[in-house]
């Protein structure tokens, strides 16, 4: 990507954006990011590392891929990345903070053609470029235990998860219940939108996940019997 772009000042995405409605954000064509509409924007670059498989959880549960999220400093759940500094385009800020915060290889240096969606959210002046790239199972693996000896391990990072890509017989457990989770900026439809993109989940399973029709408070499920296990 030839054109430099950075962050105006901002040291951390909490500091754009913490939580918003899908409905503020617009995704728009990379080829537009030129245009003077966009030329006083911050950036902010995230991914989503996952690779497939159908190894079953609890000998049970299909878990169709295995997607990294992060726990972050704030309680918020995310993915990995973070704003563009000066000198910096989109695609070498998010090698950067991949190194900081996930220890990655240099196996799994994202590339420009990696960049799948750019969010843009008007009332914040900021476009959001989302980055996803599939890895072998065991180089999965190894990115998460790499993860623990990162720079920002335990500061900015407070730990690696996975993605539940399943539903449990009570309708909630699984990734209903993961949903309902507080997510940083838009991470929440990035995941969504990722899954859609990837065939990973159909629509109609996503939106039943996003509006559970048996369960919906967690105190119901935490009373709910041991022996439910779809």
């Amino acid at each position: 990507m030839s054109r430099m772009i950075f962050n105006k000042g901002l040291q951390f995405e909490d500091e754009i954006i913490i939580t918003e409605s899908q409905i503020d954000f617009e995704i728009i064509d990379a080829k537009t990011v030129v245009d003077e509409k966009y030329k006083n924007c911050s950036h902010a670059s995230h991914c989503m590392i996952y690779s497939p498989t159908d190894f079953p959880i609890l000998n049970v549960f299909k878990s169709r891929a295995i997607i990294l999220m992060q726990l972050r400093f704030d309680g918020h759940i995310g993915f990995p990345g973070g704003v563009v500094d000066a000198g910096e385009n989109v695609e070498e800020a998010l090698n950067r903070e991949l190194s900081e915060e996930m220890d990655i290889p240099a196996s799994v240096m994202m590339e420009i053609e990696d960049r799948k969606f750019i969010h843009y959210n008007k009332k914040r002046s900021l476009l959001l470029h989302f980055f996803i790239k599939q890895v072998s199972p065991e180089l999965l693996r190894n990115i998460e235990l790499r993860s623990t000896k990162a720079l920002e391990y335990g500061n900015e990072v407070l730990g690696v998860l996975r993605v539940p890509l399943y539903t449990m017989g009570d309708g909630y457990r699984g990734f209903p219940a993961f949903l309902q989770n507080k997510f940083i900026g838009n991470a929440k439809y990035q995941l969504i939108e990722s899954l859609k993109l990837l065939n990973i989940m159909s629509v109609e399973e996503i939106e039943k996940a996003l509006n559970p029709e048996r369960l919906h408070s967690p105190a119901i499920v935490e009373n709910l019997p041991e022996d439910i296990t779809g």
